[in-house]
């Protein structure tokens, strides 16, 4: 068996954004202004229902571990992206890479399984409204919770363990401004279709089982809202509205990341677009419930209320 050499490359070189000065200010900017409004809107989401005790039930508890998802997910990659832009400082370790690399796989990882547990949520509350409260305990959510946390780690260590156990020799350079999986496996010494095709397998098994969930869940919810009357029904969407809409965002930008002909890939493409699910999207997510959902506005105002107060 051929032995893997760790030592070859001990820091890489990320590609990054632009190199016009002019440009890479415009985009500190700008990228700085969306990470501190991410940022602010989901800090502000979960005092909101950290404060007030009408939303200490099932479907805001998932709502907070979805927030603070949302945090976690730019600050792997954004922090970074902005010292780059602004110092010209495109190198990251070995071990800076690996982390980078596995918390934004465990983040995404756990965010899609939270999503399922969320529709599964929303399908008892909906299907089955009476025994909601019997079904859906706050002992099941928090297991449920947990256990997309667990899995979202244990997918993100094998993933990272599959890439940085390959042989980094030829070169260093990341063509991507993050550690991604797609760049990192470029840089290889050594072929990686069997690691490409466990990795494939994996997300494939684990992603297409939590679309189902989620997919499933829908289905009967439209079908019970179909036999709803018009006052029942408007009520159904609102309280499923807000996690449709994030789901269908959520979905929508990580295929049009991952699931592209590769005719048409290009790396300048492929960074542009890669911002979508990791900056766009945590970034709409507290605006589409804030906005979409009463309860959250009322909590809210309630919260600005009372800091005025203060003040």
């Amino acid at each position: 068996m051929q032995r893997v050499n760790l030592s070859t490359v001990s820091e890489f070189v990320l590609v990054g954004l632009s190199d016009a000065p002019e440009v890479r200010f415009l985009l500190f900017v700008l990228f700085l202004i969306i990470y501190l409004a991410t940022m602010a809107g989901n800090i502000t989401i979960l005092i909101v229902i950290s404060t007030d005790i009408h939303l200490h039930n099932p479907m805001y508890f998932f709502l907070g571990n979805l927030s603070l998802l949302d945090i976690l997910c730019p600050s792997t990659t954004v922090p970074k992206m902005l010292k780059d832009l602004l110092l010209e400082k495109k190198v990251i370790s070995f071990t800076g890479c690996m982390l980078q690399l596995f918390f934004l796989i465990d983040v995404v990882g756990t965010e899609i399984f939270l999503l399922a547990v969320m529709a599964y949520d929303r399908y008892v509350a909906i299907c089955h409204p009476l025994h909601y409260m019997n079904i859906v305990s706050m002992k099941l959510c928090a297991h449920l919770t947990i256990g997309t946390w667990v899995v979202g780690f244990l997918n993100s260590l094998l993933h990272t363990s599959l890439i940085f156990t390959l042989s980094f020799c030829d070169s260093n350079e990341v063509d991507q401004y993050y550690c991604d999986i797609p760049p990192m496996m470029a840089l290889s010494c050594l072929p990686t279709y069997s690691r490409e095709l466990v990795i494939l397998i994996v997300a494939g098994v684990l992603g297409s089982g939590a679309f189902v969930v989620t997919l499933i869940s829908y289905l009967y919810i439209l079908l019970a809202i179909l036999r709803m009357n018009s006052e029942s029904r408007h009520k159904a969407f609102s309280t499923c509205g807000s996690h449709l809409t994030v789901v269908c965002l959520f979905y929508g930008t990580t295929i049009c990341t991952y699931v592209r002909p590769s005719s048409s890939y290009s790396p300048h493409q492929d960074r542009i677009v890669s911002m979508l699910y990791g900056i766009l999207t945590p970034l709409l997510n507290p605006i589409i419930y804030s906005l979409r959902n009463k309860e959250v506005k009322c909590a809210l105002r309630k919260v600005i209320s009372r800091v005025r107060m203060a003040l």
